[in-house]
């Protein structure tokens, strides 16, 4: 398996049961119906610790377009590999998404609430705010990438090819899980904590060309984009300056 296709597998995974969960809290019908922010917040967690263990021996696992950035931004992933791997990240995603939608299809077509619907695709705010909303993708994504980088150690040598691709590997899938479910529970309430553009963007594709009545709120879709490099680039320029 190469890393383009175990960033695809895992970060697939990662949608499945991330925005699976989503699905099974907020869509009519379900057993887990209206269980509740923890629930959601836990099952994420897991999620990506899920996909890590998958993708972690073979692409470094970062199932996320920030985390690529931001090991590239430090010298300790090649710049070469950045939009090689951010593809393969959004094709899992839009692939996890579609699965949750195919696995859910009842539910689906049983709740009338759009916005539920949307919820099991992307991100929204709980207080619509454009400068608030990036500043809280912003701040969240800064903790979990300034993380990242003390997880990912300073033994890390830069990869110059996809042989050499580094990242988190397996060793990081645990102390990944409990920053994200940490985030989650303490930042995630404002704008459903995104952290991750393809999470947000590659969903929300999915959803506007599912049978899914509804808009995908594309006005918003910008937010979980622009929120999370923000806080990436400052976790990236903090974690040099403290070298």
């Amino acid at each position: 398996m190469t890393p383009f296709i175990a960033e695809i597998l895992g970060t697939m995974v990662l949608i499945l049961l991330g925005n699976g969960v989503v699905a099974n809290v907020a869509l009519k019908g379900t057993n887990g119906n209206n269980s509740g922010w923890i629930v959601i917040t836990t099952a994420w967690a897991f999620a990506v610790f899920v996909g890590v263990i998958i993708a972690g021996p073979i692409s470094g696992a970062h199932l996320n377009p920030i985390v690529t950035l931001g090991l590239a931004l430090i010298g300790k992933f090649s710049w070469s590999l950045v939009p090689t791997y951010i593809i393969a990240q959004m094709i899992g995603a839009m692939l996890g998404a579609f699965l949750v939608w195919l696995s859910h299809k009842d539910h689906f077509a049983a709740t009338e609430d759009e916005g539920a619907k949307l919820a099991c695709f992307s991100t929204g705010p709980a207080i619509k705010n454009n400068v608030s909303n990036i500043i809280s993708e912003a701040v969240a994504s800064f903790v979990l990438i300034f993380a990242i980088f003390y997880i990912a150690g300073p033994e890390l040598k830069i990869a110059s090819d996809t042989t050499a691709a580094i990242g988190l590997g397996t060793i990081g899938a645990l102390p990944v899980t409990l920053v994200v479910w940490a985030i989650g529970l303490s930042l995630g309430g404002t704008t459903g904590y995104a952290i991750n553009p393809a999470r947000d963007l590659g969903p929300r594709i999915m959803h506007s060309l599912l049978p899914i009545k509804g808009s995908s709120n594309w006005t918003y879709a910008w937010i979980p984009i622009v929120g999370p490099v923000i806080g990436t680039c400052l976790a990236a320029a903090l974690f040099l300056a403290l070298q």
